[in-house]
């Protein structure tokens, strides 16, 4: 089982689009901005064990308790919607960036050129705003065929590289590689899309050091 079983799982239904906007940590600090659909919202999960709450008690239980995290998940959302908002999101408060847009736009087969330009939009807004930038990465299936996966896949690096913000393969990163798709399953809810609470702790284990990189780059 790829890095991907989440992504892959994406295809075929559409994620349900309701608004969300959590608010910030109660500390005082510098402040990261986690943009996403509904996998960074927590959709389905009770609030604490949603990404961005998890994410604040994994960083807290890694001596990193000064910054606030606020969950700017979407659901439903693709990246047109990401670059309609980035500029009203990224207030001259926001020190740094999440970015983990993509998984809609596969969903209804958007042209992988226009998922570019809107990732490339988002990217230049925050390096407009001086705000430090981690992307998160994703894998297509091959349902849409080999061109469709490479220009697809191509987007998360060739910006990365143009924008020089930190970059991580996958939002999935954290769940490893599995031969058992049994043992996949039970990370996921009963949907086959959306992790569970389990799944989320795993995800933040494997996307907190990243994030940690990201925080280093904000203090600087």
């Amino acid at each position: 089982m790829s890095l991907a079983y989440g992504v892959a799982a994406l295809i075929g239904k559409l994620l349900i689009a309701t608004p969300a906007l959590a608010g910030a940590h109660s500390t005082t600090g510098p402040v990261i901005v986690a943009m996403g659909d509904s996998l960074t919202q927590g959709y389905g999960l009770l609030e604490d064990d949603g990404f961005v709450p998890q994410l604040r008690g994994w960083l807290a239980a890694n001596g990193v308790d000064e910054f606030r995290v606020i969950n700017a998940g979407v659901s439903g959302d693709t990246t047109a919607g990401g670059l309609s908002r980035a500029a009203w999101t990224l207030t001259p408060d926001v020190d740094g960036m999440i970015v983990a847009l993509g998984g809609n736009d596969l969903l209804r087969g958007i042209d992988p050129a226009v998922t570019r330009s809107n990732i490339d939009g988002i990217l230049a807004e925050a390096q407009k705003a001086g705000v430090a930038v981690l992307l998160v990465g994703m894998q297509a299936p091959g349902n849409y065929g080999p061109e469709f996966k490479r220009d697809f896949e191509a987007i998360w690096p060739d910006m990365a590289a143009k924008y020089d913000t930190l970059l991580v393969e996958s939002f999935f990163v954290g769940l490893g590689e599995s031969a058992d798709p049994a043992q996949m399953r039970d990370l996921f809810q009963p949907d086959g899309i959306h992790p569970n609470a389990e799944g989320v702790r795993r995800i933040v284990e494997g996307l907190g050091p990243h994030v940690l990189e990201l925080i280093e780059r904000v203090s600087d």
